[in-house]
């Protein structure tokens, strides 16, 4: 790896708030690039830190490489300069993975979102290896990515903190929602390994524990609201930053665990942004499921 990787690591921050958009599609399932721009061009009103494109809510595992391809571009072509866009890279086999990344860094990714590999099951071994070669060959830094609902993989703090000793692996986003984890990773990683929470339903608590920001479902439906959680934080108003994130509780259950991407997609689409069908076999929301998400959305004063 060479210095001017190392050194593009190092002075890349994570703090803040990133969403990890959907993808959306048109009515015949292709890729709605002009609806990823328009909804990329109003989330730009909010402050967030930057994007998280072709993660698990950008349903990457249903899109072909060169859709990703694709959508990267034209990411990158909408998003500007002073945020950033991380793109989920992460694939079975380290080879595809490096293949993807290094695409990723030429259509102008500033950080790679790396899932861990898991059809086979994963040990420490595994792990340490896979994550040492994409860092290894990545022109840009790496974000370690550990969502155990999913992969029914759940790296524990010790693995992380072996992986983190590479210069251009910079951090994580754990999802797990494990906090007495969160808190060990932080304390078991050097001072410059940044801590991601994966979902808002932990946001706060995570943040208490040492985590710089999160990359949550929420940012997409209710940006405002997971800043502010953000924000009232680093001011030390935790009674305020508490009384929200009780408050976001069901709107980010309603969108996550509850009724997952179709329930993200379904809220967007209420709330002005295009979210627009999924892809089998992910199915669409009922009506009284949509009926649903819609109460849920006004009793927690997003819609």
């Amino acid at each position: 790896m060479n210095e001017t990787v190392r050194a593009k690591g190092e002075s890349l921050s994570l703090a803040g708030i990133f969403p990890p958009i959907p993808t959306p599609f048109d009515e015949s399932g292709d890729v709605d690039h002009d609806a990823l721009c328009a909804n990329l061009q109003r989330w730009h009103g909010y402050g967030l830190a930057g994007y998280v494109v072709l993660g698990s809510n950008g349903e990457t595992a249903l899109l072909s490489v060169e859709e990703k391809q694709v959508i990267l571009q034209t990411a990158r072509s909408t998003i500007p300069e002073d945020k950033l866009l991380i793109a989920g890279t992460g694939c079975e086999s380290a080879r595809q993975t490096i293949e993807l990344t290094d695409f990723a860094a030429q259509a102008g990714a500033d950080a790679a979102l790396v899932l861990t590999p898991h059809f086979y099951g994963m040990k420490r071994a595994n792990l340490v290896s896979y994550y040492g070669a994409v860092a290894d060959a990545s022109p840009i830094p790496v974000i370690l990515y550990n969502v155990p609902k999913f992969t029914h993989v759940d790296m524990d703090a010790a693995t992380i903190a072996q992986i983190a000793t590479h210069p251009n692996v910079i951090g994580i986003k754990d999802s797990g929602g494990n906090i007495t984890k969160i808190a060990d990773t932080v304390r078991q990683t050097a001072d410059d390994f940044q801590v991601l929470a994966g979902s808002a339903g932990f946001l706060l608590a995570s943040l208490v524990v040492g985590a710089v920001g999160g990359v949550v479902a929420l940012a997409n439906a209710a940006p405002q609201q997971a800043i502010d959680i953000y924000g009232l934080h680093r001011e030390g108003q935790l009674d305020r930053a508490a009384e929200l994130q009780r408050r976001m509780v069901p709107v980010n259950a309603a969108i996550t665990a509850r009724f997952g991407v179709p329930g993200l997609k379904a809220a967007l689409d209420m709330l002005g942004w295009v979210g627009g069908p999924v892809r089998l076999p992910l199915l669409d929301l009922s009506p009284e499921e949509r009926r649903i998400v819609e109460s849920i959305l006004k009793a927690g004063a997003v819609l």
